[in-house]
This record gives C-alpha cells, sequence and structure tokens, in this order.
C-alpha cells in the first residue's frame, strides 16, 4: 500500500470486509494512509464502488502494484468526505450525540478529543455534557459502553435506543 501511494499507482488487493465477512477483489487508486488506534487504514478511491473508501491495511490480502496511474483526489474533498465522521467511520455527519458524564468520570473525559468539532460544558455540580457529531454509531456505542453508568445518552433517541440494546444484551450470557 506504502507503494502504490508512493510511487502514486492504482493497487488491486483481496479484501476481508469485517462487516460482510467476505472477501472481495478491489481496484484502488491509493491516497493516503491513516494510523487510528494503534490500526493502519488506507484512504483511497475504490474503482469498482467508484467512491473513496477506508480499508483495514490488516485485512488485505495479495496485494499487487498495477501499471495504471492513480487517480488523485484533492485532500479537501478527501476529508469532507471521510474525515467528517465519528472515529474510522466515513461521511458527512448526520446526527450529533449528546452524552452527560458523571462528576467523577467528568475530570478524564473533558481532557479527550473525541472529535474535532466537538463541544462541551460544564455543569454547575461538575458533571460534563459532550456533544459529538457522527455518521456512523457504531464506534460511539462502543466508546460510550466503556463508560458504563458514568456516562448516559441524552440525544438522540436512536443513539441511546442503541446503547440501551448494547447493555441488555451484555447482561444475556450472566442471567444464567
Amino acid at each position: 500500500a506504502s507503494s502504490a501511494l508512493t510511487l502514486r499507482r492504482q493497487l488491486s488487493f483481496d479484501y476481508d470486509g469485517r462487516g460482510a465477512g467476505t472477501r472481495t477483489s478491489r481496484v484502488v487508486s491509493p491516497q493516503r494512509l491513516i494510523h487510528y488506534r494503534d490500526n493502519w487504514y488506507l484512504d483511497a478511491f475504490d474503482h469498482g464502488a467508484d467512491g473513496l473508501r477506508t480499508f483495514a491495511v490488516e485485512r488485505m490480502h495479495d496485494a499487487q502494484l498495477l501499471a495504471a496511474r492513480a487517480q488523485d483526489i484533492e485532500d479537501s474533498a478527501l476529508d469532507q468526505e471521510l474525515a467528517g465522521g465519528y472515529g474510522i467511520f466515513a461521511g458527512a455527519p448526520t446526527s450529533t450525540a449528546v452524552l452527560l458524564f458523571s462528576a467523577v468520570r467528568a475530570r478524564w473525559v473533558a481532557d479527550e478529543t473525541w472529535h474535532p468539532a466537538q463541544t462541551a460544558r460544564w455543569l454547575a455540580d461538575g458533571r460534563y455534557e459532550l456533544s459529538v457529531p457522527y455518521s456512523d454509531m457504531r464506534e460511539l456505542v462502543m466508546d460510550v459502553l466503556r463508560h458504563g453508568a458514568d456516562c448516559e445518552v441524552l440525544a438522540p433517541s436512536t443513539l441511546r435506543a442503541a446503547v440501551c440494546a448494547a447493555l441488555e444484551a451484555a447482561l444475556t450470557p450472566y442471567a444464567k
């Protein structure tokens, strides 16, 4: 991936997608490598999908450098399409999560950056309200869950319901 990126050449590879659990063949024009949460990702123009995609490098197999020149995409277009979502998920934000942290947890969360466009405010009782834009709630749900009872989703109701469902599902193995 790095050679194709540096040489500005197209790259073909087989990709094991986590979501569908299937292997697909891809031909892409690499745009940039991203290091996020101890993993490397390739932002690329996927010629088969005719759009920008992000690929986990460790899920790529049998990569082949192609002779064809890579299609160049402006950084501003990459950022608009891929960098606006929450975490590694692409897409322009479609919702804003409003999270309320306990006074104890607030001291840690206030020092974290969850998203470049986040907003926050301290409440008089020491709790911390954090608003985070997102396009895909999967990674956000996991981040909320790691704070347990010290984090409450105030909005939107769809995110609140997803966190509640995940918490209920987590109890299932213990209900025996």
